[in-house]
């Protein structure tokens, strides 16, 4: 395949997934990893055991500009909840330098077999759009923290924004939809600061990486991604505040599950 073609799908994939981070607030790693790994494969330049982590650290780094984007749409519309922001941060941080420090250390078959998981679970959770009790609440500010620290260990490990557990999370405790997806748009910058330093550090002294690597983020494919999915997020964020989301959680539910199911294939059976 000739690099046109590869930036065209790099130019797609930054467009679908930047616009689905601005519309569900969830940071689009679930849609970069696998898709990603996909095309790091089908390059046949990345090392096969290095394959996933390039995936993971390349998405998070993409997620940087992506939450920017967002943030400022779902800001001026008011939907942002800066105390939770602020009390949830520091747990966040915390759980991204552990969380990264894991992924470092985990091969990318396991790694690929735990994402997977991962992500069928948050696609059945979207699809089915499970509700809270009506009394439920924001724990208080050290519980927030706690749940921080949670959330940012698991969106280092699997290279998402955070939204994918923070919508959910403050779903669950009957934040309304369209605040949860805002917060969770500025929850998801410095979880993809503190992630994308984590995989740079992490995989800065490999050697038998392609040229264009900083660490474990490829340059290249990260600067096609950034001007795509920088142009589609606010999209994305606008209709949030406009349109009921019920039967786009659902779709994106079903290819969520279709591309970690095609990334564990690949994976499994690379030479």
């Amino acid at each position: 395949m000739t690099w046109m073609l590869w930036i065209t799908a790099y130019l797609f994939l930054g467009a679908f997934s930047g616009f689905f981070a601005g519309m569900l607030g969830i940071g689009g790693g679930l849609v970069l990893v696998p898709a990603l790994t996909l095309i790091f494969v089908a390059q046949g330049h990345f090392p096969v055991a290095e394959t996933l982590h390039m995936a993971l650290g390349t998405s998070m780094a993409t997620i940087i500009f992506t939450a920017i984007a967002s943030l400022r749409t779902h800001h001026k519309h008011g939907a942002v909840l800066w105390k939770v922001f602020r009390n949830i941060t520091p747990g966040i941080l915390f759980g991204t330098v552990i969380g990264t420090l894991l992924a470092a250390n985990i091969p990318a078959r396991p790694l690929a077999v735990f994402f997977t998981f991962f992500v069928c679970g948050v696609a059945l959770q979207m699809a089915l759009n499970l509700k809270p009790k009506a009394s439920r609440e924001l724990p208080a500010p050290l519980g927030v923290a706690g749940v921080g620290v949670v959330i940012g260990i698991m969106s280092s490990l699997v290279a998402i924004g955070g939204g994918a557990l923070t919508v959910p999370f403050l779903s669950w405790c009957n934040v309304r939809v369209q605040h949860a997806i805002g917060t969770s748009a500025a929850i998801g910058l410095p979880i993809a600061i503190g992630g994308t330093l984590g995989y740079i550090f992490n995989g800065w002294g490999q050697t038998d990486l392609p040229a264009g690597s900083l660490g474990y983020v490829y340059l290249p494919a990260l600067a096609i991604l950034v001007i795509a999915s920088m142009a589609t997020a606010p999209f994305g964020a606008r209709l949030a505040h406009r349109l009921p989301v019920a039967t786009l959680r659902q779709i994106f539910s079903g290819i969520l599950i279709l591309l970690a199911a095609k990334m564990l294939w690949s994976l499994f059976n690379a030479p």
